[in-house]
């Protein structure tokens, strides 16, 4: 059993979807038809009036893209973090020869709200604005959810560009996508669909930010995904569409506001049992996404990984980075957020720690 916080495991539905024949997706109208079907669900899923686009490519390409989209060389660019994929907006941002600044915040803790406001007002005085912001809404790392509302409020007040990575959470909770330029998902999160296609809500204001500017790639690239009436920019991934297709229409026919509660009472059964097991959960409770947990065990998570996976068949995952050892992670999302998924991962969790206790 997968129940990791990605990729997630797929619906059958899903996987059938994928190994069907498929239309040509650089000749036949069928497959064009189908991608903007699946760009349409996904506004009412992102919930928002912008564009939706949908490039070939893991999620990572679309932190990558939007910085490729809207980054020239020497722009400011704020990087707001608290975990590890908010710290890697500030590396794509140098690797484009911008200039970003980091405010970050301990990873257990919410934005550093003091620290942004400072950093724009400065800008702001120094005649120097910032180009945009990065942030993330789910740090999957370590099961944290931001709240982007207060972020979003000071950054319409010094009218700077937003992109957040909410590839964690689309689809799992809700998500502001309307007060966001560029919102970025992914199909192997939330939406249960393998791994392959990135997502990417995009305003207008966006838009014509990357118009304005010389493209300094084609993959790494949205604008050329604006239009794609005359074909797309190369040859889309034709299967997995459709995965993506079914697994979005198996989301809406069960409805939103059904989905995200699924996911709260999800997660709630999870911390439950990690508590009666005596279990501490990173970050605080106001604080914690409703679609992954992050479990403190410090110095042992690795071993107990294992171990579940080895006698239990269960697969959880670890902390990333310096927190590899230290924090268990279980992934309550997209087709997982099942309370009865939930107990069968942590009845193999219990049975690891109740025989390593003797």
């Amino acid at each position: 059993m997968n129940f990791t916080p990605g990729p997630t495991a797929v619906p059958p539905a899903v996987r059938d979807a994928m190994a069907e024949p498929q239309p040509n997706p650089d000749l036949e109208d069928e497959f064009t038809e189908r991608y903007e079907r699946l760009c349409d669900d996904l506004a009412t899923v992102y919930g928002t009036d912008h564009d939706v686009v949908v490039p070939g490519g893991e999620g990572i390409l679309g932190l990558e893209s939007a910085i490729a989209s809207l980054v020239s060389p020497g722009d400011r660019v704020l990087c707001l973090s608290n975990g590890r994929y908010g710290d890697g907006f500030a590396d794509f941002v140098d690797s484009y020869d911008g200039e970003p600044e980091l405010v970050s915040a301990p990873y257990d803790e919410g934005f550093d709200l003091e620290g942004i406001e400072a950093a724009l007002e400065d800008a702001a005085s120094d005649s120097e604005p910032f180009a945009l912001a990065t942030m993330v809404h789910c740090e999957t790392p370590t099961g944290t959810l931001n709240d982007l509302d207060p972020v979003l409020d000071l950054l319409d007040e010094h009218d700077v560009l937003s992109v957040v990575d909410a590839v964690s959470s689309l689809g799992g909770t809700p998500v502001p996508t309307d007060r966001i330029d560029v919102c970025l998902g992914a199909s192997q999160k939330c939406f249960s669909a393998p791994p392959g296609l990135t997502t990417a809500a995009i305003s207008d204001r966006a838009w014509d930010a990357m118009a304005a500017r010389e493209p300094s790639s084609l993959y790494t690239n949205f604008l050329p995904w604006k239009d794609v009436s005359d074909g797309f920019p190369y040859s889309h991934l034709s299967a997995n569409v459709a995965a993506l297709e079914t697994a979005i229409d198996l989301l809406l026919e069960e409805g939103l506001e059904s989905v995200f509660e699924r996911h709260e009472d999800a997660a709630e059964r999870c911390r439950e049992r990690g508590r009666a097991l005596g279990l501490e959960v990173y970050p605080e409770p106001e604080r914690q996404s409703p679609t992954v947990t992050a479990f403190r065990r410090p110095g042992d998570a690795t071993e107990i990984q294992q171990r579940v996976a080895e006698e239990e068949d269960v697969v959880l995952a670890t902390g990333l980075g310096e927190m590899e050892d230290d924090i268990l992670r279980f992934g309550h999302m997209g087709y997982n957020a099942e309370e009865e998924n939930v107990d069968r991962a942590m009845d193999a969790l219990e049975s690891v720690l109740r025989d390593r206790r003797g």
